[in-house]
């Protein structure tokens, strides 16, 4: 594990104003709608992206850095596709929603578009099921970028979301989510996400949050959204319980497997996330790189895009140089750079 390499901050392109959401598509995935929204890039220097959310989010999340990213010119830029994962967004229900089976699902729209070897970024649910997709798949994934990785972590005192395991065990867990979900209107429900989300809340721009009442007003109209967010759950759940147990079923032995270049993020305000996870997963991962953020919480891209794009991009620059050089590159050089970048 090291630092990440940042590349400096006029580097970064600015957009006069926020992207609207990038346009979307109905793509046919195992005999079940898949929602995809597209991030064209410009130029000759283009490479493929892959991007995952997290539980209850969608594609949207990656709205403002899949444009930064895409919109590079001095380097190489990323044409992103945002999967909206089964039972979210606008994507149709699953039959299962185990991590083992999201992780199939994006192998399956990776090997359907036919552009691997991607570049892979997972945001906590995404980020766990990206491992899952670079350690089977490593011919599939060309870098991968993990933002707080929902990784286990046994203490439910560290997670918002560890007052809920418990009702996970009734029967009835579905009903009981749907009603509580109908209960709550759009605009506080939006409200409650951004609040556990954000470090800083206010930072959330007003059109970033009409649109997330938006989405929470479609979350009212999807009937199996319930049934997608605790199957989903309880899938990562089940993760964190296999972890420790002996045998080839732990998510930390499977992240030990991972072969591509890592970058993995996180916010040190993460309220859903262990902010010790982020760490532990560096170091597990052979070739990775590790970005902690003050006074970020649990979407950095999202709350913080451009300085994610900074380790990103510090990160296409580090594999787009010669293997010859970064190969006979002194370890002393190395880390004498990253600490002028950072």
């Amino acid at each position: 594990m090291k630092r990440a390499t940042l590349v400096p901050e006029f580097t970064i392109p600015s957009p006069a104003q926020l992207p609207a959401r990038w346009p979307g598509r109905e793509v046919e995935l195992d005999g079940t709608v898949t929602f995809i929204r597209d991030t064209p890039a410009q130029g000759d220097n283009v490479e493929p992206a892959v991007y995952v959310h997290g539980l209850g989010g969608s594609s949207t999340n990656w709205t403002d850095l899949a444009g930064i990213l895409a919109s590079r010119t001095d380097g190489p830029a990323l044409e992103g596709q945002a999967i909206d994962l089964p039972g979210f967004g606008y994507s149709g229900r699953a039959r299962s929603y185990t991590l083992d089976a999201m992780a199939g699902h994006v192998i399956r729209w990776i090997e359907h578009s036919d552009r691997g070897p991607v570049h892979l970024f997972g945001n906590s649910l995404g980020g766990a099921t990206s491992v899952k997709v670079a350690a089977r798949r490593p011919d599939l994934v060309r870098s991968l970028t993990l933002i707080s990785p929902a990784m286990p972590f046994l203490d439910p005192r560290r997670s918002l979301q560890g007052r809920v395991v418990p009702l996970l065990l009734l029967p009835n867990a579905t009903r009981l989510a749907a009603r509580h979900m109908s209960s709550i209107e759009p605009e506080a429900l939006a409200d409650m996400v951004i609040d556990s989300c954000y470090g800083d809340p206010a930072r959330y721009p007003q059109q970033r949050r009409l649109e997330a009442i938006e989405e929470a007003r479609l979350r009212h109209q999807v009937p199996w959204y319930a049934e997608a967010y605790v199957g989903s759950l309880r899938g990562l759940v089940s993760s964190f319980l296999r972890a420790y147990l002996p045998g080839e079923g732990s998510i930390w032995r499977t992240a030990s497997k991972i072969k591509a270049p890592t970058l993995v993020i996180a916010g040190r305000q993460d309220k859903l996330v262990d902010i010790r996870t982020a760490p532990q997963v560096a170091r597990l991962i052979p070739d990775s790189r590790l970005m902690m953020l003050e006074g970020v919480g649990h979407v950095a891209q999202m709350e913080v895009p451009r300085s994610v794009a900074r380790a990103v991009f510090g990160l296409l620059n580090e594999l787009a140089a010669p293997v010859a050089e970064r190969e006979q590159e002194p370890v002393r050089a190395r880390v004498a750079r990253v600490r002028m970048a950072s």
